[in-house]
């Protein structure tokens, strides 16, 4: 069953009651992410997500860890580039330490300097860990060529440069910007009791200050590039998109299916055809980025170097040549495989909680699962042609290479 309501400070909480398992997973989502930041304090949301876990005034970094591993919990938070979200996953005998937990970090985290200047050295080893993990970092890269080094372009994690800069007054500040009322959703799902959770809610969040949400300025423009960064590594890696629609467009579903069809499962045709057929890659996948005004739809594959060039032009073969060769067997069965997808992957707490959160953070209302499949059973042969029409042209495309290549392994292929 699915209610929202808002706390007394005007918070929405949206919430999923299940009575037949025993956990609980809350959440507090932030509307900010590095889309947000300017470039001098790139990485400044997922920094201070970090520091929200390093003591508070009546808790030590140590008292945190001990207090959820006591009660067999999971407390955890993650940035993305348009949301920051904090949660906990209890047994729901354990929710009301839960909150506590999780409250006390949110609301009452003070930031020790001596934990500021530490976690620098901490996210500085997560950006090399990034950087030497090129399937990861290829689409940061990528996203860098394709939005530009400002908004969707900037890394979640920031750079060096910016992250030595933070001090205890930017992430104060950033807090003061992007933590009022207005910028919060809290979601929950789970086997609780709707009025004890109000109650235990408005005691631990009631005390938060009003404010404005980001601004988001205008939307961003996607360049269309082939950009080559040699490395010497084992393998070649490859993105190659274009520009696609927003979070909030009716024709998702629609897209959703043709990105099943392109490269979504093993039955699809980019795994058929580059992996299966001709042996091409081990790894080879499409994908779909949307954001609240914009999205990308996207390819990689992990390749050999001399493999590079008939790799990227196979990919853009098969998404040119997706229009006019759909048929109605490939339509149902990726209908068929996606609801599968969507059901079984809110088959747990954790991921309801993340669902109904993201519906009201970008559409201010919910979708039940029976809603959405009937959604993706609406779609049509003629709207699937008629976007993949719109979407794939040629000269649309952007592709950016990481690996043991030079400069021109991409020449002729776009042109």
């Amino acid at each position: 069953m699915y209610i929202k309501e808002n706390l007394e400070n005007g918070i929405p909480v949206v919430m999923e009651s299940f009575k037949n398992v025993r956990s609980v997973a809350v959440g507090v989502w932030v509307k900010v992410g590095s889309r947000y930041e300017t470039a001098a304090e790139n990485g400044i949301s997922h920094f201070l997500e970090h520091m929200f876990f390093k003591g508070t005034k009546k808790r030590n970094t140590k008292d945190i860890a001990i207090e959820i591993d006591s009660i067999g919990g999971d407390l955890n938070a993650f940035t993305s580039r348009e949301n920051t979200a904090f949660y906990v996953k209890v047994l729901d005998e354990h929710l009301e330490p839960g909150i506590d937990l999780l409250s006390d970090i949110f609301v009452h985290s003070v930031f020790p300097e001596d934990e500021i200047e530490k976690e620098k050295k901490i996210i500085k080893e997560e950006i090399k860990m990034v950087e030497d993990t090129p399937d990861d970092y290829i689409h940061d890269l990528f996203n860098q060529e394709i939005w530009g080094r400002e908004g969707l372009g900037q890394a979640i994690l920031g750079t060096r440069e910016t992250i030595a800069s933070f001090t205890r007054d930017d992430l104060t500040s950033h807090i003061r910007k992007h933590y009022g009322t207005k910028d919060i959703v809290i979601a929950c799902a789970g086997n609780f009791a709707h009025d004890e959770l109000i109650r235990t809610l408005n005691s631990r969040f009631g005390g938060l200050r009003h404010g404005s949400e980001p601004k988001t300025g205008p939307v961003p423009g996607f360049r269309q590039s082939v950009s080559v960064f040699p490395k010497d590594i084992s393998e070649a890696h490859i993105c190659l998109g274009v520009p696609s629609i927003s979070q909030v467009s009716e024709e998702r579903y629609a897209l959703f299916v043709l990105n099943t069809i392109l490269g979504a499962g093993v039955s699809s045709r980019l795994f058929q055809e580059i992996r299966e057929k001709r042996g091409l890659a081990y790894t080879v996948y499409s994908y779909t980025s949307s954001y609240s005004d914009t999205g990308l739809w996207g390819v990689y594959a992990g390749v050999s170097k001399k493999k590079v060039k008939e790799v990227a032009g196979v990919i853009m073969e098969e998404m040119l040549g997706l229009r006019d060769s759909l048929t109605e067997v490939e339509l149902q069965r990726a209908k068929n495989h996606l609801k599968g997808s969507l059901i079984l992957g809110l088959e747990s707490t954790s991921s309801r909680m993340n669902n109904i959160a993201r519906q009201e953070i970008y559409f201010g209302r919910y979708f039940s699962p029976d809603e959405i499949i009937k959604s993706v059973d609406k779609v049509t042969m003629s709207q699937i042609r008629g976007l993949a029409e719109r979407l794939i042209r040629k000269e649309l495309f952007s592709c950016t290479v990481y690996g043991p290549v030079q400069k021109n392994v991409l020449d002729g292929v776009f042109s």
